[in-house]
């Protein structure tokens, strides 16, 4: 059981429960139900990154564009070489280069 005054736990001591932080105590049999409040957090939504990404010139296989942007990411393992990932600055597609 949780002690509703501090949030520590009750422990039995005869027939009454008692809360060794606070010395709160309640029979055993009683039953109070705490209310848990969740916590809230800021998060930063980044729904684009476009302007600062790194660009390379490299032919798009699908429009001909000849200009990309891309990123290195780990998508294999750790002994193995990382996956660079394009994406055409005209069309969006997207291609690999392992």
């Amino acid at each position: 059981m949780i002690c509703p005054k501090c949030k520590g736990l009750l422990y039995p001591q005869g027939d009454q429960l008692t809360c060794s932080r606070c010395g709160h105590s309640q029979p055993k049999g009683e039953v109070q139900i705490v209310e848990h409040v969740q916590e809230t957090r800021e998060q930063v939504v980044v729904d684009s990154i476009e302007g600062t990404l790194p660009t390379v010139a490299i032919l798009c296989e699908k429009c001909g564009h000849n200009q990309a942007t891309w990123i290195i990411r780990q998508t294999r393992a750790a002994d193995e070489p990382a996956t660079r990932i394009y994406q055409c600055t005209s069309c969006r597609h997207k291609w690999r280069e392992y």
